[in-house]
This record gives C-alpha cells, sequence and structure tokens, in this order.
C-alpha cells in the first residue's frame, strides 16, 4: 500500500511540474469539453478530456499490471 500511495504522489508532483506543458497542448479545451457562459457564471464540462485522461491512466496501470 505503501508503494501505491508513494507512486501516486510522485505522480502529482510530476503532473503538477508539467501542467504549463499540458496547458499550452491545449488538453482542456479539446473539441467535446462543454463551456457555458452567462453574465455573472461560467461553467465548464471537460467531456473529451476526462475521457483521454481516462484511457491514457487505463493504459498505464494495465502496463503497470503486466
Amino acid at each position: 500500500m505503501s508503494r501505491l500511495l508513494i507512486i501516486f504522489g510522485l505522480s502529482l508532483v510530476a503532473l503538477g511540474l508539467l501542467w504549463p506543458v499540458i496547458n499550452k497542448i491545449g488538453l482542456g479545451r479539446l473539441p467535446g469539453d462543454i463551456v457555458i457562459e452567462r453574465d455573472n457564471f461560467r461553467v465548464y464540462i471537460p467531456l473529451a478530456t476526462s475521457l483521454l485522461v481516462s484511457v491514457i491512466l487505463s493504459l498505464i496501470l494495465w502496463l503497470a499490471n503486466r
């Protein structure tokens, strides 16, 4: 369990350090992400981004379990 927590923590640190690069790629403004803007509020629903992150994480975990 401790190994899993260490890997998860290091992954979060790596994601935080790579966040500017990820932002430049456009991962958060993909076609399929829903943005609703009105006068005094904004709703952002990242459907396509969530699916892409889910597929990537599934592949990484599948490869780690092999």
